[in-house]
């Protein structure tokens, strides 16, 4: 097992892995940015290392800061947490060079997996369902017009490099077609410096659903459930829980069974999610492959009462998976609300700002994650992300009740949040139903 583990993050998931750190007997060392100097993180990390002033650029994604900050406090491994550099390939790479256990899977699956187009033909061959679509990257905007013509509109363009969102356009006709292509070609080399494209058969209001997979460094992997994430906004989640309420039993296993198989096509190390659309029919077909642990894997923790980031950093030394997960069985439900500083009234408009006053909610299946505190300024340089509650209980009717009394309690002023907002759909009926999809907030919440 490691003796020391470096936290190339910030804010509630650096907290949460120095949390798991700490249960395992590792010391931690936290990097902070000038804005962060006052952040949790890095009142309970064993040591702190300053890597630059507040805006990311000049800090978090700052590679060589973070490689020196682990080199003089003598870290062996390094963990990405998600986001910033969580799936950068160079970034392992550089830390796989520097003798540093990267906790996450090789530079090289990193590399290949981040290419949309490559983790597609993966998953194909692995007999995993797949969207209907380009035969890997578009050649050019002529052969974009022909790949649309035999999928049939609608359609959508997305950049091989892409995340959440960007590079995406879609195109119901073939009049839209070439504003989509050049559109999305423009964001994705702005974004991702990467300017190609694939194109899928787009579908109507399916439903967004991922497999928890754990993978150890011997070619084992098991699947964790399901998580239902079509709450979203932006295509940027807003709610999960887990189970989802759209899938079966038959359809559990059929997933399950789909994300081990591609899995072990790539062969797969560490967390990750294998990540699929689900339409009204209850057919899955396979969308991405995010190689890092997500946000939402608090509530798989949940309903397998296991830590995962435990598990991740002990695959990470060279466990096998049925050392670590055993006779793991779904229980229950949970549902989280990620809680942003954002002003729901005003088109979420991000809120930065100085928490006046801050009071956790509690009681019996009730989790909060968090890095916030009362006096706390929020910096404008991050994700707006300051907490998120998680509940839980036998039912799903029991999960929401927990939620609402939750929120209910949880007290935030100085600033806007999201939890107004989350207190809406929670007492909405189609989302007390289950009868929900990706266009839920278009539909009941514009």
């Amino acid at each position: 097992m490691f003796k020391k583990i470096l936290i190339a993050n910030r804010g509630e998931i650096a907290l949460r892995i120095i949390r798991a750190c700490k249960e395992l007997g590792i010391a931690t060392v936290a990097v902070y940015s000038d804005a962060d100097e006052d952040s949790l993180h890095v009142k309970f990390a064993d040591e702190a290392v300053k890597i630059g002033p507040g805006p990311s650029n000049e800090s978090y994604l700052k590679i060589p800061r973070i490689i020196s900050a682990a080199e003089i406090t003598n870290a062996e491994a390094v963990h990405p947490g998600y986001g910033f550099l969580a799936e950068n390939a160079q970034f392992a790479e550089i830390c796989e060079s520097c003798d540093l256990q990267f906790i996450g899977p090789t530079s090289k699956m990193i590399a290949n997996l981040g290419d949309k187009a490559f983790a597609k033909s993966k998953m194909k061959g692995a007999k995993v369902p797949i969207i209907p679509g380009s035969d890997g990257i578009l050649k050019n905007y002529d052969e974009a017009k022909k790949v649309a013509d035999q999928l049939g509109y609608p359609v959508i363009v997305k950049a091989t490099a892409g995340g959440g969102g960007r590079g995406m356009r879609i195109a119901r006709t073939k009049k839209d077609l070439e504003n989509a292509f050049s559109t999305a070609s423009r964001e994705a080399a702005a974004a991702f410096n990467n300017p190609e494209l694939y194109m899928e058969k787009y579908f109507e209001n399916p439903r967004h659903i991922e497999v928890q997979i754990m993978g150890d460094q011997y070619g084992n992997v098991v699947a964790l459930g399901e998580r239902e994430c079509s709450i979203q906004r932006k295509h940027q989640k807003l709610i999960e829980e887990s189970p989802s309420p759209a899938v079966d039993d038959k359809i559990r296993k059929k997933l399950s069974d789909a994300a081990v198989k591609g899995a072990k096509k790539v062969g797969y190390q560490s967390a990750g999610t294998i990540e699929f659309l689900l339409d009204h029919d209850g057919k899955f077909y396979f969308m991405e492959m995010n190689t890092r642990i997500q946000v939402e894997h608090t509530v798989t923790e949940v309903v397998f009462g296991m830590d995962l980031l435990k598990r991740q950093i002990k695959l990470a030394a060279g466990a096998k998976i049925d050392e670590i997960i055993k006779d793991y069985k779904l229980r229950g439900h949970a549902i989280e609300c990620r809680i942003n500083a954002e002003d729901p009234d005003k088109n979420f408009r991000p809120c930065p700002g100085k928490i006046e006053s801050f009071h956790v909610p509690g009681g019996p299946g009730v989790r909060v994650d968090t890095h916030a505190y009362a006096q706390y300024v929020i910096p404008p340089y991050y994700d707006s992300l300051i907490a998120k509650v998680i509940t839980s209980g036998q039912t799903r009717d029991e999960a929401i009740g927990r939620m609402k009394r939750a929120l209910d309690e949880f007290i935030i002023e100085g600033i806007h949040t999201t939890i107004p907002f989350h207190q809406k759909v929670l007492s909405e009926r189609h989302f007390i139903n289950g009868d929900f999809d990706t266009k839920y907030i278009e539909t009941y919440f514009t």
